[in-house]
């Protein structure tokens, strides 16, 4: 049986497969997966089973209708018994409508649009756990014909390659490696520069502690030089490692300090602890990292909060609290509690 799997949209999103893309392929060996994405995420499926296969595309190419079905042209040579739609946009629709339509079988994953508004709404918001994205994937494999207990610890099997980061880190002079990823695609998902930079202080004030940086693009790439400055304790990871180095340097950490965004995702991939910190959005949505604990997130109760699922929502307060509100010292004694422990 061939199975194809299609996942594009952002980082975080398509690394939230993995823990269910492995654990369905190690469950049914003589299953061929071919999983569809963006070609620039085909580390995190390196070390994958050895019936699951990366196909990676530059959407640029397949543009429009026409471009849709001229990718469906070519994926149809493939011969596939089954499509797994884990996007549900509108590029994956009509992919998935012309297998459909060529006799193929075909499922796709609900998002839960209409809880997430009663999560997120202004008033009588009802605060409840919603389905994790690992389970709505789940069960689009379900829907196919592919049940399975999901059970996944790490892309690798003990820890990442040395060589792939050797450049900027030495584990012969490893203590305490913290990694930050103090960013994020939407204001109502970045601490304050202020927090940031007070919370590197104090981590820099103990001398066991090294600390890496990691974000991506030029702006914040800039912002991570600056706030490394000259510290022998500071290393800024954006810009010199690609996405396996970085996998792999994040396997040797002892903690993660991430926003809510793909580093969270990353870092769990990886199987190291994971200090989320959550303004705009909340754990509830959905999107806590695998595996990673609810009494390592940091957020501040607000009656407004979440007012997002994506964090892209202006703040209705004007104030930002639910970020500008959290102390550095809270995120601290999280960090030292699993240093530690």
């Amino acid at each position: 049986m061939k199975l194809l799997v299609i996942r594009f949209s952002a980082l975080g999103d398509v690394a939230m497969t993995i823990p269910v893309i492995y654990s369905l392929a190690n469950r049914y060996p003589d299953l061929n997966i071919t999983v569809l994405s963006k070609q620039f995420v085909s580390p995190l499926f390196t070390n994958c089973p050895k019936n699951v296969r990366f196909y990676g595309i530059d959407l640029n190419l397949y543009k429009g209708i026409n471009g849709l079905f001229r990718l469906f042209r070519e994926l149809k040579k493939e011969q596939f018994d089954a499509v797994a739609d884990l996007h549900n946009v509108l590029r994956s629709m009509i992919l998935r409508i012309f297998f459909k339509l060529d006799g193929t079988k075909t499922a796709y994953i609900d998002k839960g649009r209409a809880e997430k508004k009663v999560l997120t709404r202004s008033n009588h918001k009802i605060l409840k756990q919603l389905r994790t994205s690992f389970e709505r994937y789940a069960n689009v494999f379900k829907a196919l014909g592919y049940p399975f207990e999901m059970e996944f610890d790490s892309i690798y099997k003990e820890k990442g390659d040395v060589n792939l980061f050797k450049s900027i880190a030495n584990l012969d002079k490893k203590n305490h490696w913290i990694g930050f990823a103090p960013f994020a695609a939407h204001k109502g998902k970045v601490l304050p520069i202020e927090t940031v930079k007070l919370l590197i202080d104090k981590l820099v004030a103990n001398p066991q502690n090294q600390i890496f940086l990691f974000g991506g693009g030029k702006k914040e790439k800039i912002q991570l030089e600056i706030l490394a400055g000259d510290s022998e304790q500071v290393t800024t990871v954006a810009g010199k490692l690609k996405m396996d180095g970085e996998l792999a340097l994040m396997s040797y950490l002892d903690v993660l300090v991430s926003m809510d965004s793909a580093n969270m995702h990353l870092a769990s991939l990886v199987g190291i602890p994971v200090i989320s910190v959550w303004g705009a959005t909340h754990p509830y949505a959905g999107f806590m990292g695998w595996k990673q604990k609810q009494e390592n997130a940091v957020q501040i109760d607000l009656p407004c909060r979440p007012c997002s699922i994506f964090g892209n929502k202006p703040c209705r307060r004007k104030d930002y609290a639910c970020l500008y509100k959290i102390q550095t010292d809270t995120i601290l004694q999280k960090i030292n509690h699993i240093i530690e422990s």
